[in-house]
């Protein structure tokens, strides 16, 4: 466990919210121009699809704020 503040959770959490923003403005500008002509219900899975996609990588991520590793470390590995 993490005894001291680091930079990385700030950072992490700043890099979060300015991908998560680049990740919904280029939804709200590219998917419209291809299936806006759809039904709705047609629409509506796509939008699912796409809301849920932002969430894959954030496992990860968020291992990498608390640890400053991209996996979780083993048992016998310390933890920084």
């Amino acid at each position: 466990m993490r005894q001291a503040p680091t930079l990385r959770i700030p950072l992490g959490v700043l890099g979060l919210v300015f991908a998560l923003g680049v990740y919904a403005i280029a939804i709200a500008n590219i998917v419209p121009s291809l299936i806006g002509r759809w039904p709705g219900l047609a629409q509506m899975p796509v939008y699912l699809v796409l809301g849920i996609v932002w969430i894959m990588p954030l496992r990860r991520f968020l291992m990498w704020m608390e640890t400053g590793r991209w996996r979780m470390p083993r048992e016998d590995q310390p933890v920084n």
